[in-house]
């Protein structure tokens, strides 16, 4: 044992032993009470750990070792969403097969977390990519399908036509490809979907019971994008067809001028006049080279095409002309958009442009005017509706009713619910992903045979009757109204036994020799196969997954990572769910969150898993950035390496440091001053400590009432720095908790100084509150310089008395309108009444100097802090 402090010494003794002795292993059905604690799992890329990895993980780290001194059965286990694109792409660039660069990752990964003494549950270790994990994300998608939430259907997709490959959004930077930089297209591409509208209302209306910040609630209440509206029905004059749009604004119809078909619209060749298909189709070519995000950006000029075609507004009896414009997407609503320029600042900028007619219907009332040939009128407050028939006079909330009441009644429309949530596309045409296990049978398909025909089929939905009238029933909200076996004819699951469907391994992960499929389309002894009912041959699909497929459902793995019979045992999800706490970040707060509480409501619809919610309570985290103030890259070289930060100053001082820079959900400057502040004040605890027990018999004085004074109050010292320290692990406020013990060692060093040496009591407390933050540490001064028993992690959290805590004495501060005159020194129990404070304030000779020849109109108190004169 050595009097200083040397964390590359006492660092790597302990980690080994704590592995050695299983330290942290969660039990499932201990007598203690449960509790499961998540961060988000990384992606192991082969840049290794980087700082926001570290923030991250210390801070609940920080937690949970508390949470185990307190007493509970903690669950905090650690995996690897190890699928995706970057390490596909890594394996063109350098022949490594993606399996050998995720272990190579994953090893990296762990050997860096051990260093900086996260104590996860290491035995329950889980990766996406190990088969045993993804047999049952395959068997999960085959339940959607098999309960009709999984479909096919034609979707616009990013294109690369230089690598004749489908691009996911994340693959397109700045509209181009982002492997080859070639300029990105968009095409119809057939996907497979996952109907997560069908879920929309509950996933908006169960956020209210959990313990979500309210931002995060908002945010996953503005993607699922829940509007009541109508759809109402337009004739295509000189055509027996019909087109429909949804319209939350139905109080403005009146003024509707004309209509926008979104170009990938599968009626908008067949609603365009010959003479007018050579321009048509030339846009829509146009338009297949941008973005989803680009044609929907506000501030951007709008374009469009005329088709020839004319729409009747029934309410107006008027002709309104059909445009093409790629502002409108399929996938938005009807992908069919009435114009209504003098009251939406997009459809006034149309018109202008084109020349389109602009009718008012909506005014302000009173004496404010508006001329509606410069600008749209959007404002609906103190507004009424006018140049509109029966509707006019009426507050637009009210028209909007009367005209719904109306629409419904002629036939014209129909009532209904929109989202701005989309059916989930969850077809990618990449090699390193999990196999969607789904076969194809053309001659079942000529057929019209589905799998729903099957005896298999039939089986299957008898004895789940029940399970499947609750799915449709959530699927009477949905926005898609296709019929789960619509397009599905020849489309068979894998059989269950036959699970998983294993990744073969391939040569080149380039794209397909055919057009548009993954480098799967080419292992065809891989993707030749018999068909489930026919005997006949078919072919495997060679779409696979997203990652966030594995993502979606991993917490529940983590309850029983090693089952081989199911997902995992009823009882022991029963035992751990729903998550106690969830961390992670804001690039997550929407899409992840929103896909796992999708997932787990539909496995909880078939009785797989308990509870309607995942996670009981979400909170989000901040980031931190460069010592220049800009978030961290390369490019400005402003990195931190938390290796080399261990390496200099050891992992606790890292740890430290990171939970001590501000709140942990806010954005936060590194400081390298800040850094080795921690790494003084660590080297003072473990002189502090060390010194303590050398000098255990140099008494400088004996039971003096001075001594004895101090050590009075270094003991309530003591336990009010536990009250605190307490409480503010779990409100995650570590700043203030080390603020509160670095305060406290404070007061220990002022004692020492007088008295020689500490009371036992008073050095053990320190490390144990300190266990959580610097655990090496603490446990070297537990078990080495202290002489208790191993661990420190198992020693029960310290608990303050109550007596001890409260403040004897209280400071008030006296003001007169507002400014100080002066304060007093009261018992803490009589600072807290307003009559005797305001008695002993006005004796007080600088301030009755300021109340004479004035009358107290008012006395402002807060008890135990100030009391204010209000004079004149």
């Amino acid at each position: 044992m050595s009097a200083s402090y040397h964390p590359q010494e006492i660092e790597p003794k302990w980690q080994k032993k704590w592995e050695e002795k299983k330290l942290f292993e969660a039990k499932d059905f201990a007598s203690q009470p449960a509790y499961y604690a998540l961060v988000e799992f990384p992606y192991p890329s082969g840049s290794g750990l980087h700082l926001g990895h570290a923030f991250t993980m210390a801070i609940l780290d920080i937690f949970v070792r508390q949470k185990r001194m307190a007493g509970f059965n903690v669950l905090y286990p650690m995996g690897w969403d190890a699928f995706g694109l970057p390490t596909e792409n890594y394996a063109l660039k350098t022949g490594i097969h993606p399996a050998v660069a995720t272990k190579q990752n994953t090893d990296r990964f762990r050997r860096q977390m051990k260093r900086l003494a996260l104590a996860y549950n290491w035995e329950r270790e889980i990766n996406t990519t190990n088969p045993r994990y993804y047999h049952w994300t395959q068997w999960i998608f085959s339940q959607f399908f098999k309960y009709g939430l999984a479909y096919k259907r034609k979707m616009p997709v990013g294109w690369c036509p230089s690598c004749k490959t489908i691009l996911a959004n994340e693959e397109i930077i700045n509209g181009k490809c982002e492997r080859c930089n070639h300029e990105a297209e968009h095409r119809l591409q057939s996907q497979w979907l996952l109907r997560i509208t069908a879920y929309a209302d509950r996933l908006a209306d169960e956020l209210d019971s959990v313990d979500y910040p309210d931002y995060v609630k908002a945010s996953q209440r503005n993607w699922i994008g829940r509007t009541q509206g109508v759809t109402i029905d337009y004739p295509v004059v000189g055509t027996s067809q019909k087109i429909s749009c949804y319209t939350t604004r139905p109080d403005t119809n009146f003024g509707a001028t004309f209509v926008v078909i979104a170009p990938e619209h599968p009626q908008v060749m067949a609603l365009t006049t010959a003479e007018n298909k050579r321009n048509v189709i030339h846009y829509i070519k146009q338009a297949q080279k941008k973005s989803e995000l680009e044609r929907t950006e506000t501030e951007k000029i709008k374009t469009g095409v005329f088709t020839g075609r004319y729409c009747l507004n029934r309410l107006t009896g008027k002709k309104m002309p059909l445009w093409v414009a790629d502002f409108v997407v399929l996938t938005a609503g009807t992908g069919v958009v009435v114009g209504v320029p003098a009251h939406d600042e997009r459809d006034f900028a149309f018109a202008k442009k084109y020349g389109l007619e602009i009718i008012p219907v909506i005014r302000p009332r009173g004496k404010k005017t508006w001329d509606f040939k410069k600008a749209a009128f959007t404002d609906l407050d103190e507004a009424e509706v006018f140049n509109s028939d029966f509707l006019n006079g009426l507050p637009p909330l009210k028209a909007k009713k009367k005209i719904i009441d109306y629409l419904v009644k002629k036939g014209w429309g129909r009532r209904a619910v929109n989202y701005h949530l989309r059916d989930w596309i969850f077809s990618r045409q990449h090699y390193w992903g999990e196999p969607i296990p789904m076969i194809y049978c053309s001659a079942c398909a000529e057929k019209g045979i589905t799998w729903w025909d099957t005896k298999e089929g039939k089986v299957f939905q008898n004895a789940n009757a029940q399970k499947l009238s609750k799915i449709k029933e959530n699927q009477l909200a949905s926005q898609n109204s296709t019929p789960p076996q619509a397009g599905l004819a020849g489309w068979f699951p894998v059989s269950e036994s036959q699970l998983p469907v294993k990744l073969p391994k391939v040569k080149k992960y380039q794209p397909s020799e055919q057009e548009g499929s993954s480098p799967l389309a080419d292992c065809h002894s891989w993707l030749k196969v018999k068909c489930p009912h026919c005997g006949g041959t078919a072919v495997r699909e060679t779409d696979t997954m997203p990652n966030w497929a594995g993502s979606s459902w991993y917490f529940l793995r983590y309850c029983d990572p090693e089952n081989s019979h199911c997902l995992a045992d009823y009882k022991k999800l029963q035992y751990w769910l729903p998550v106690d706490l969830y961390l992670g970040g804001a690039e997550h707060t929407t899409l992840h969150l929103l896909y796992s509480r999708f997932w787990h409501k539909f496995l909880n619809d078939i009785g797989a898993v308990p509870g309607k919610e995942p996670y009981a309570a979400r909170r989000q985290h901040g980031v931190i950035l460069g010592e220049d103030g800009f978030r961290m890259s390369k490019s400005r070289g402003n990195v931190i390496n938390p290796e080399q930060i261990i390496e200099k100053f050891g992992a606790d001082t890292l740890r430290l440091y990171l939970m001590f820079m501000g709140p942990y959900d806010q954005t936060m400057p590194w400081s390298s001053k800040g850094v080795q502040g921690c790494w003084r004040f660590l080297n003072k605890v473990y002189r502090l400590v060390n010194q303590t027990q050398i000098q255990n018999s140099e008494l400088k004085t004996k039971n003096s009432l001075k001594i004895r004074n101090l050590k009075l109050e270094t003991r309530r010292i003591m336990h009010q720095t536990i009250k605190k320290v307490t409480k503010d692990i779990q409100d995650l406020k570590f700043n203030t908790a080390i603020a509160a013990i670095m305060e406290y060692v404070g007061a220990m060093s002022r004692l020492k100084s007088k008295n020689g040496k500490l009371p036992p009591s008073i050095v053990e407390t320190l490390v144990l509150l300190l266990a959580p933050f610097t655990p090496f540490m603490a446990e070297e001064l537990w078990c080495e310089v202290l002489g208790n028993k191993f661990s420190v992690h198992q020693q029960p959290w310290p608990k303050y008395d109550p007596r001890l805590v409260e403040e004897k004495e209280a400071v008030v501060v006296i003001q007169v309108n507002g400014k100080v005159r002066g304060q007093i020194r009261l018992p803490a129990a009589i600072a807290a009444q307003k009559s005797k404070v305001e008695a002993k304030a006005k004796k007080e000779a600088n301030v009755a100097r300021f109340l004479i020849g004035h009358k107290i109109k008012r006395v402002i108190f807060i008890p135990g802090r100030l009391i204010n004169f209000v004079v004149f």
